[in-house]
């Protein structure tokens, strides 16, 4: 018996090679990179953002910024996070940042050691070692998870049940290709919808073949809740706006304007009230965050005088500043505002 499965697998292996060899999108920069470090910056930006998304937009622009794990830990956080902006859950920037700094000049090649890195997880080491290190290492990130859900017929399966038949299934003989066209089997055949099973080098030992929809069980839909805030924008009498540095967990190290929630009326600034109405109103945003949704209303309250300290922008300092979405989108406000003057 142990045979027996020992060689469907053998021959799964066989069938997932040459479907990879011909279908696998083997020309991504990050698979052809042969250096740990670029195949890390990918496997981080991966965790939470599509492929596409990736590709067209971060990937090469960040490795211009820092193309070494050196250039990386010696940088200001801030012109990190100035790199990393647009991509969001910017703890992975700050993480990537301080896991250079603990790590130069080259990262670990060992799992203890990834490990202890911050912002590095099981799967992300695995990934690491398997592409920067070529180590039989299985990885398991959500394309994989659904097919080896469909393959084994596993509704709910706990996380080390997953593991366990990851590496079961593992080549351990080409672990690089192997993972690779594992998470294009899950990008490109055993979608979450419309799987095309008949094409799937999997298929002959699929188990959840003939009801691919059932597995894994479906998520119950959870309603976005919506937070109400106004941002305002402070401007001095030489027009330049207070923008500030976040500290909290969420967006710390980016820039932002003041917030409070809608239901204050006026805004206190150096003794001074104004209060926040249609008339100092210049626009309205709307940004949607993974476990949020902001709706904000835009306020600009213009200064008497003249402000001195490291929190006042021009306009174009603000361009170099790391900055969340939502006052990207207030300072879009502020410039079209000022064009319609």
């Amino acid at each position: 018996m142990a045979s027996n499965h020992s060689n469907k697998i053998i021959a799964f292996h066989s069938s997932l090679g040459r479907w990879y060899a011909t279908h696998g999108r083997r020309n991504l920069p990050w698979r052809t990179a042969g250096d740990p470090y670029p195949i890390y910056i990918s496997e981080v930006m991966l965790q939470q953002t599509q492929v596409k998304t990736v590709l067209e937009r971060f990937y090469f622009p960040f490795l211009e910024c820092f193309p070494t794990l050196e250039s990386l830990a010696s940088a200001e956080e801030e012109s990190v996070l100035k790199a990393w902006q647009g991509l969001g859950y910017y703890s992975r920037a700050r993480n990537l940042h301080k896991a250079a700094q603990l790590t130069t000049p080259a990262l670990p090649d060992d799992l203890e050691g990834l490990l202890a890195l911050p912002g590095i997880g099981k799967n992300t080491a695995n990934a690491i070692l398997a592409f920067g290190f070529r180590k039989p290492y299985a990885v398991m990130e959500a394309n994989v998870k659904r097919v080896i859900c469909r393959m084994f017929a596993l509704k709910n399966p706990t996380t080390q049940e997953l593991w366990e038949h990851a590496e079961a299934l593992l080549n351990q003989n080409d672990p690089f290709d192997y993972n690779q066209a594992m998470m294009d089997v899950g990008a490109m055949i055993c979608s979450p919808k419309a799987p095309m099973c008949g094409e799937c080098p999997a298929y002959k030992i699929c188990k959840g073949k003939n009801e691919p929809s059932a597995y894994p069980a479906a998520k119950l839909s959870k309603i976005t809740p919506v937070r109400h805030k106004r941002i305002i924008i402070l401007q001095d009498a030489n027009q330049r706006v207070f923008l500030a540095p976040r500290d909290e967990r969420f967006l710390g190290g980016l820039y932002g304007f003041l917030e409070q929630d809608e239901l204050q009326k006026q805004i206190e600034w150096q003794g001074k009230k104004w209060a926040l109405n249609a008339k100092n109103q210049i626009g309205t945003l709307t940004q949607t965050y993974s476990h949020f949704r902001l709706q904000a209303k835009v306020h600009l309250i213009q200064l008497t005088t003249a402000q001195n300290g490291k929190e006042w922008f021009t306009r174009d300092q603000i361009n170099a500043l790391p900055l969340s979405k939502a006052d990207e989108k207030a300072t879009g406000i502020l410039l079209s505002f000022y064009n319609t003057l």
